[in-house]
């Protein structure tokens, strides 16, 4: 097998190419033959030894990917030689080939490619997550996504809309704006014109006529917390997903007094590990949304496994509209 290897955490360029031994699985482990794999905020940040999880060295990044069973180690009834899955690991998906947690592998069901599914767990739980469970949003209710046109933001807008919600979409350009209204948000905000310093919170309020939106799902923090925190309507919840713009934000704790409203943690990857059976049933029910053309990633572009580099660098510039996929050429290569 080959995979990109990272021997030293001081960033991309410190990748490198590398034939490995192709690894058997242990007992309650796969091993995949990986057909794709996505990009993700995280994959950006473990290379630069700036992520909560420090694995040890060396490592293949890699968070997401999909591909089929090669085989399986003892004790491994739900998957098959031959069978199909995607998988969120946290690492091992920039190679040809990894081992797997079976418990971590997701069935993939017939006509469900793999570009796809390597787009599509890591958003779509985060965002079922968070805006189903944590958030428990009803039908009719509004709901403001920030970041809208990124990978989790992309996912929140199908989610929330097939949820009968309202969704006012905040990005940063009229061309992601665009794309935010073709998956079907209600309303939009370029805050590179309103901006959190200025105009943003006149936006939020014009557009809900005064009332504020009653979920804000926030993948972004930094600048944008605050103000948006302040449009929040009466009962709202406030989403903390993440903070790809850098800073974490602090909130005055009043505000939360003064809106009757809610800070909600969104930890995804806990929840999956905690409450292993509430997950499953969550992955499958996605299945199915995307079975029924409710829910599919958006994918900016797909480069070769070779190209890694370049797709770093394109995650980097903050240009990535949906998500990235890296593709190995068809096996027998």
């Amino acid at each position: 097998m080959h995979a990109w290897l990272c021997e030293n955490p001081v960033g991309v360029d410190a990748l490198s190419w590398k034939e490995l031994p192709t690894p058997e699985p242990k007992a309650g482990e796969v091993l995949i033959e990986i057909e794709a794999a996505s990009l993700n905020f995280p994959d950006l940040l473990i290379v630069q030894n700036k992520y909560q999880m420090k694995p040890p060295l060396p490592f293949v990044p890699g968070s997401e990917y999909a591909g089929v069973v090669r085989a399986v180690g003892e004790g491994v009834k739900h998957l098959q030689v031959g069978q199909a899955v995607a998988c969120l690991s946290g690492t091992g998906g920039f190679g040809t080939h990894t081992i797997a947690p079976a418990a971590l592998c997701m069935p993939l069901p017939p006509g469900f490619p793999a570009v796809d599914a390597a787009a599509f767990i890591m958003i779509y739980a985060t965002s079922w997550h968070a805006l189903m469970d944590r958030a428990a949003l009803k039908a009719g209710e509004t709901v403001l996504i920030l970041g809208a046109a990124g990978g989790v933001g992309t996912s929140a807008i199908q989610i929330a809309k097939a949820a009968g919600a309202r969704v006012i979409a905040a990005a940063s350009s009229d061309e992601k704006c665009e794309l935010c209204k073709q998956l079907g948000a209600d309303a939009t905000i370029n805050y590179s014109v309103h901006t959190p310093k200025e105009g943003l919170r006149d936006a939020i309020k014009q557009l809900t006529d005064g009332k504020g939106p009653d979920v804000i799902y926030d993948p972004v923090g930094g600048e944008f917390a605050e103000p948006a925190f302040r449009s929040i309507a009466w009962r709202g919840r406030y989403l903390v997903v993440g903070f790809a713009s850098g800073p974490i934000p602090s909130l005055p704790l009043n505000l939360t007094l003064l809106k009757g409203a809610s800070i909600v943690g969104v930890f995804w990857g806990d929840f999956s590990r905690r409450e292993p059976k509430a997950n499953a049933e969550m992955m499958q029910a996605l299945a199915v949304m995307y079975a029924k053309g409710q829910v599919k990633p958006v994918i900016d572009q797909t480069l070769p496994m070779s190209e890694l580099h370049k797709a770093y660098a394109i995650m980097g510039s903050r240009s990535v509209k949906g998500k990235l996929v890296m593709v190995n050429p068809p096996s027998g290569h």
